[in-house]
């Protein structure tokens, strides 16, 4: 959980309902690219309504939460948290019979979305995704959730080309507060009546949950426990080239760091954005590090707004920063 997923490719490709609308009547099977298309153009399915599955599978939204409210801690709740969750408010108001829409980060059985049996819906996060758009796919799953039935959870599938993304359907004004939790016991509102199986599975996932703590001086931050040390991970809005420009001048100034013991690692990027992480002593909790954060935020703000050339010495710091930086989506 909160590790990264690999992005998933259909091995042939899918027809999507427009171009199914394209076709004869009914569904076309699914054939392989060089074989010829169900249509009977005379072409292969690759040229011909292949064209528009394979873009949908390939194109990629670099960015797909930019817009949100809290773009960055969707970010953090899709790649680094185990166990969070996050009340939405839609733009056009919960549905009659829908009390209230959750988002999670994992759900049981690892279900796109769940419509409990009281009507709520649970829309999970950290599932895979059929096509290159995230925001597409999960307010896909986020629409058939509201309409199916209480008490079932929702498949996954393709969202239609043209079908809405978060940002259509969430109401951009809407407050985005994460909850992080220690354990998933979210998943069943009355655990002492659970079953075996339920139990069991909710120690499993709780026994490979990571203690993760949000801080709240500042924004997206994350502190983790791991068996040899702690870390920060701070998921920043800035563009890229930016923010590496601004890290390197405070690291060369020997400001990088936040107190005794901690040290400025490197960074990764996840959906568009950068995510500094520190490495932090045993011992040092959330609490600890929350002054020192406010703190560096302050510095990276005067850094950030320097247009200065790098010096020397910033150069080699921020080469240093750019080897040490992986890309997760």
């Amino acid at each position: 959980m909160a590790k990264k997923r690999p992005q998933t490719k259909a091995s042939r490709p899918q027809l999507s309902d427009r171009a199914r609308a394209g076709g004869a009547d009914g569904d076309f099977p699914v054939v392989g690219a060089r074989e010829p298309c169900p249509c009977n153009s005379g072409r292969r399915y690759k040229a011909c309504h292949g064209r528009a599955a394979a873009h949908a599978v390939t194109e990629l939204v670099h960015r797909p939460f930019e817009g949100l409210p809290g773009e960055g801690d969707w970010v953090a709740l899709r790649e680094l948290v185990p166990a969070a969750t996050v009340e939405l408010t839609l733009k056009a108001g919960l549905p009659e019979g829908v009390p209230s829409v959750t988002l999670a980060t994992v759900l049981p059985m690892a279900w796109p979305a769940l419509r409990r049996d009281d009507g709520s819906v649970l829309l999970g996060l950290q599932n895979d995704t059929a096509s290159g758009d995230i925001s597409r796919d999960l307010a896909d799953t986020l629409s058939r959730a509201l309409a199916a039935e209480p008490g079932t959870p929702v498949q996954g599938r393709r969202a239609p080309a043209e079908g809405p993304r978060l940002q259509d359907l969430l109401d951009p004004e809407g407050v985005f507060e994460p909850v992080v939790h220690t354990g998933f016991e979210f998943w069943v509102p009355d655990a002492e009546n659970a079953t075996a199986d339920v139990t069991a599975s909710l120690e499993r996932a709780n026994d490979a949950a990571i203690p993760t703590v949000k801080l709240t001086g500042v924004d997206a931050a994350y502190w983790c426990e791991t068996p040899d040390k702690n870390h920060l991970r701070w998921v920043m809005p800035h563009g890229e080239e930016q923010l590496l420009d601004a890290l390197a001048r405070l690291h060369a100034a020997g400001q990088s760091s936040l107190g005794e013991g901690t040290r400025l690692v490197g960074s990764f990027r996840a959906h568009g954005l950068t995510v500094p992480v520190w490495d932090l002593p045993t011992g040092v909790t959330a609490e600890d590090i929350e002054k020192p954060a406010t703190e560096f935020a302050d510095r990276l703000a005067t850094a950030l707004a320097s247009d200065a050339p790098l010096t020397p010495e910033e150069r080699r710091a921020r080469g240093g920063l750019t080897n040490r930086q992986v890309t997760l989506s």
